[in-house]
């Protein structure tokens, strides 16, 4: 069995979780709300809209992917409410980890991503499993940049990518921490 990074993270207000095969029916009803928000953006988005049994086998192949160490696709939660998804993924047995989210269309702009960003950062550092982890988004996608920029994150540059959902242009901008530099933004106890 790989070294698992967590698949659990609270804190400043929110619940970072692993998906839960209870959890389908809300992932389900807050993924088909947010469609048209998400298509710009969100490659995974073609396949929508998925049925509930397709989303609950989803979601059991999510967790086998963090028991295998690959990626730990998680629920946002705040109050008991979804306000959006996050986690981490390791691509193609990269020592790297990078983070990803998105969030609800009727909870943006209260500071969720960027919250979910800092506690999965603090929290895979802290598991001392990994050294660097990336933020990548679209050059168009210029808010999701935002969160990288706000946490510290060095913007590394920008280089040609496939398009692989509608809004994008085609231009990856990747941003990248290292524990060393978290470790003087975000000091721990």
């Amino acid at each position: 069995m790989a070294d698992r990074l967590p698949g659990q993270v609270n804190g400043e207000g929110l619940e970072l979780r692993l998906w839960r095969p209870e959890d389908a029916a809300a992932l389900h009803d807050a993924v088909l709300a947010n469609l048209d928000h998400l298509r710009p953006w969100m490659p995974w988005v073609a396949i929508e809209p998925l049925t509930l049994t397709q989303r609950v086998d989803l979601i059991a192949q999510w967790q086998e992917s963090w028991e295998r160490g690959e990626a730990a696709p998680m629920g946002m939660w705040h109050n008991g409410d979804i306000v959006g998804g996050t986690g981490y993924v390791r691509r193609h047995g990269s020592p790297t980890l990078e983070i990803g989210y998105w969030v609800h269309l009727d909870y943006l702009g209260r500071g969720f991503a960027t919250t979910s960003t800092r506690l999965l950062t603090t929290a895979v550092f802290s598991s001392r499993l990994v050294d660097e982890i990336e933020v990548h988004h679209d050059k168009a996608n210029a808010r999701s940049g935002l969160v990288p920029a706000r946490l510290g994150y060095t913007f590394v540059g920008e280089r040609p990518d496939e398009r692989s959902a509608p809004g994008e242009v085609g231009i990856d901008c990747t941003w990248r921490m290292t524990a060393r530099a978290w470790s003087v933004i975000d000091p721990q106890p």
